[in-house]
Parts: C-alpha cells; sequence; structure tokens
C-alpha cells in the first residue's frame, strides 16, 4: 500500500488531519511534506497515476481524529473521483472528512487529465497553507473555508525545454527540437499549449507572469508569495536567474515579495524546465502563515526541499 503518513508520537488527534495525493514522479511531492505543520498523511499513486480509493482510505484511517481529515486534491479527473468514492467510505465509518481542489494553472482552462484548470505547483503553497492552520486548531469546516481563500489567490504556469520519460513507457511523453521549448506545459508529462524557439529568462518570467496577471491582476502595492520551481532536471543556478527576473517584473508592478523560494518543490522526473506560482498576501492570515515556518517552507538550516531566498 503506497502512502506515507506522521509517526503515531508526532500526531496530534485534536487537530484536523491534512491529507495530499497525486500520483508519484513528482518528489519531493508530495511525500516530503508529511512532518511538523505540513501534511500529517499521503496517498501516493504510481509515476503519474491518481492513487486507489483504498489507499486513499487506508491513509485517512491511519491518522483521522476527531476533528476529521480534509484532503488537498490537485484538478484532475481520477483524483477527485476516487476522493469522493473515499470520502462516502469515511463517511460511513463515521470519520467526518471534506476536500479542497487546487486548480492554479492558467495556461489551459480544459485539458486531457481535467474539467477546468489544472492544479500544478500552487499545491505547494496550499499544503502549506493547510498544515499551519490545522496546527492552529481550526475546525474542518473554518480549515476549509481558509485553503480555498488562498486557492483563490494562487497563479501558476510552467515552461519545459525537453519532456519526460515515464519508466513504463520508455520514451518520451513528446519531442522537443533542441532549439525549442513548450510554453505551459502539464506535471505529467503533457506538451504545451504552444511551441517557440528558446528565449532567454527575462522573456520566460515576462510572458508567463503577464498571462498570470492578464488572469488575475497582480496589485500595486501588493505582497507576495513566490516560487521558482524545477521541473526535475534544471540547475538551481538557472532557477536563481528566473526568479530574479520574476522579481523584477513584479518590482514593474510596485508589487513586494515577502516570500522567495527557490528549488525543486513539484517535479515531473527529469523534466527541464520551470514555473513560477504566485500567492497574493492580502489578508493578514496568510501574511502570517507565509512567515510561519514548516516542514515545507523552512527557516534556515531545516532539513527539507528548496532553498529560502
Amino acid at each position: 500500500m503506497n502512502c506515507m503518513v506522521k509517526a503515531a508520537h508526532l500526531r496530534d488527534a485534536r487537530k484536523v488531519a491534512v491529507v495530499a495525493l497525486g500520483g508519484s514522479g513528482h518528489e519531493p511531492a508530495h511525500a516530503a511534506y508529511v512532518g511538523f505543520r505540513g501534511l500529517d498523511g499521503v496517498a501516493c499513486g504510481e509515476v503519474f497515476s491518481s492513487p486507489s480509493v483504498e489507499q486513499i482510505v487506508v491513509t485517512a484511517k491511519q491518522i483521522a481524529g476527531a476533528a476529521g481529515v480534509l484532503f488537498v486534491v490537485k484538478n484532475y479527473t481520477g483524483d477527485i473521483l476516487n476522493t469522493e468514492m473515499a470520502e462516502e467510505i469515511l463517511a460511513a465509518a463515521g470519520i467526518q472528512n471534506d476536500k479542497v481542489i487546487v486548480n492554479d494553472d492558467v495556461a489551459v482552462e480544459n485539458s486531457t487529465y481535467t474539467t477546468g484548470r489544472r492544479g500544478i505547483v500552487g499545491t505547494v503553497f496550499v499544503h502549506h497553507v493547510a498544515g499551519v492552520l490545522a496546527s492552529r486548531g481550526l475546525s474542518l469546516a473554518e480549515l476549509k473555508l481558509r485553503v480555498e481563500g488562498a486557492i483563490s489567490r494562487i497563479r501558476s504556469a510552467g515552461v519545459s525545454l525537453t519532456p519526460c520519460t515515464i519508466p513504463s513507457v520508455g520514451r518520451p511523453g513528446f519531442d522537443i527540437p533542441p532549439d525549442q521549448m513548450e510554453w505551459f506545459m502539464g506535471i505529467h508529462g503533457e506538451p504545451g499549449i504552444e511551441r517557440s524557439n528558446i528565449v532567454s529568462s527575462r522573456d520566460i518570467a515576462r510572458r508567463i507572469l503577464d498571462r498570470i496577471d492578464h488572469d488575475f491582476p497582480l496589485a500595486a502595492g501588493g505582497k507576495y508569495a513566490l516560487i521558482v520551481n524545477g521541473c526535475g532536471g534544471t540547475p538551481l543556478m538557472e532557477l536563481y536567474i528566473l526568479y530574479n527576473d520574476a522579481a523584477r517584473y513584479l518590482d514593474s508592478k510596485q508589487s513586494t515579495i515577502t516570500s522567495g523560494f527557490v528549488g525543486n518543490f513539484m517535479t515531473s522526473l527529469e523534466m527541464q524546465g520551470a514555473s513560477i506560482s504566485t500567492f497574493l498576501l492580502d489578508d493578514p492570515l496568510y501574511e502570517d502563515v507565509m512567515n510561519t515556518s514548516s516542514c515545507i517552507f523552512r527557516s534556515e538550516g531545516s532539513p527539507t526541499p528548496g532553498a529560502e531566498v
């Protein structure tokens, strides 16, 4: 059974348990985020595949307390259907539960895997918010409300220079000539919605953030948390260059980055590429949450992926 849960002696049965689910191949997401002020459990499917209903139920039952369980689900059809069936089984067993659905990808409205927008790297922000607020003792209903408020403020998009190879398939999901790149690809090796010649980091940051700004205008005077995420095969140095260009873009919009993170937070096997995620901190609650360390976004020296800028 592919699941990971917080050790028994570290659990707090009085609080809502936060459970994430999704396919493998995105390491460190999702299993590495189980821990203090992070996730309480993760149900992991096969590479780029939804976990089964049984996996989700078993994961939740191991960590559920009286306060119930909140599932963090990315907007993919298999993930949602299996979670809904698991919810019914858990409710019949007397375990209260609910879910939030993450749909931060501004690139598409529909895709092969979803109805509506995909859930991608902004889900890492959601894991952090849910974990921190759950540790503060919010009820299941209040936690869901606050986490959905965060989701409404999060946007993401990315690019890739190479495809990735699913081990069971043994070949790349698509081909990209060495002088070209894919715009706004998915996290499961799906091709992007457009292809172009390779452009500079500054142009990549500008086009991604233009698209985010068009969908959810970047607020003058607004405070933001920012993730520049590697897809698995991109050198950290290049991610920092992209972060610098993204920071310059937000500065041009008179917006301020109060929390910035660079690293591999949600990957796509060995894909070379990167994504940018923004989180508007226009509510003191969310600003405070992003100033709170956890196993996902940590203070200096803590053993967790990514580098705090």
